[in-house]
């Protein structure tokens, strides 16, 4: 990688950029060192190994795999929480090779993540009004004005009363937080969102809302999405490509309806045994 390629580019029009992908990795791996080793000799886990994707927008990838499969440090990846061991990752075409404060800041602009807890994900101490003005706090996207209209713009675009911005994470129902958490999520106008495990933690009465809401956002903003579950029925309902990983390898990928009508792998195959046909 060229030393100076190490920023993402931001502001091009969507139009132009569209065969190109928002997020593209390629050959990457991710390898730990755990303390399980000798004294003298550390382990090392390879959580991610050789993987490559590419996310559009308009288009929702599916990563789908069991505990331990390494789509959640494929995630982190992703929007630019860890840095690959090897391998390179490109926002927008362009190549980033070292994550400095300035850069992470670009790619959040990029990808945006919604994480599998919102009890956890949201500060229990701060009104939904400020956690969803706190990341145009952070970038200073416009003015005082500006920034409460666009807060109340995002409680209406994820169906929430504007009743809600006065309330504390722990007033709301589990659906109900995990919608601030992805109104938050969409606060910067992100070309991508990174959903990790986003209805694991809900009711299943709740879940299939979520993925409704979550499927009618990236038809309304042309978002692309990585769905990332352990449940490859979930998967199925809400992505257009699926990528099923094992021990940190991608075993199978292609358009959902292949992998899932006539998957090629044992590994893919089980899962589709294994899992109820329940949201």
């Amino acid at each position: 990688m060229s030393a100076t390629d190490t920023t993402p580019r931001t502001g091009d029009g969507a139009a132009g950029d569209r065969e190109t992908p928002v997020v593209e990795l390629r050959n990457v791996h991710v390898v730990f060192t755990s303390r399980t080793g000798s004294l003298f000799r550390a382990n090392r886990v390879h959580a991610v190994n050789d993987v490559s994707v590419q996310v559009r927008r308009g288009s929702t990838l599916g990563i789908v795999g069991e505990s331990g499969s390494g789509k959640s440090t494929m995630a982190k990846v992703l929007v630019g929480l860890q840095a690959p061991t090897e391998g390179e990752i490109r926002f927008r075409g362009t190549a980033v090779s070292k994550y400095t404060a300035d850069v992470r800041r670009r790619v959040g602009r990029v990808v945006s993540v919604v994480f599998q807890d919102p009890a956890t994900a949201l500060n229990a101490r701060m009104r939904i009004r400020d956690a969803l003005r706190d990341p145009l706090d952070v970038h200073r996207v416009g003015d005082a004005a500006s920034r409460e209209a666009r807060v109340r713009e995002l409680v209406h675009l994820v169906g929430l009363p504007e009743s809600a911005l006065d309330a504390l994470p722990g007033q709301l129902s589990g659906g109900q937080r995990q919608r601030v958490a992805i109104a938050r999520a969409l606060a910067l106008e992100p070309d991508v969102i990174v959903a990790d495990e986003p209805t694991s933690a809900l009711d299943v009465s709740v879940r299939a809302q979520i993925l409704n809401l979550l499927a009618d956002l990236k038809a309304e903003l042309d978002l692309g999405m990585v769905f990332i579950s352990h449940d490859i029925q979930t998967v199925r309902h809400v992505s257009d490509e699926i990528v099923v990983m094992q021990g940190g390898r991608i075993v199978e990928s292609g358009p959902a309806a292949r992998v899932l009508d006539d998957p090629q792998d044992d590994y893919t195959r089980t899962l589709l045994a294994a899992a109820p046909a329940l949201l």
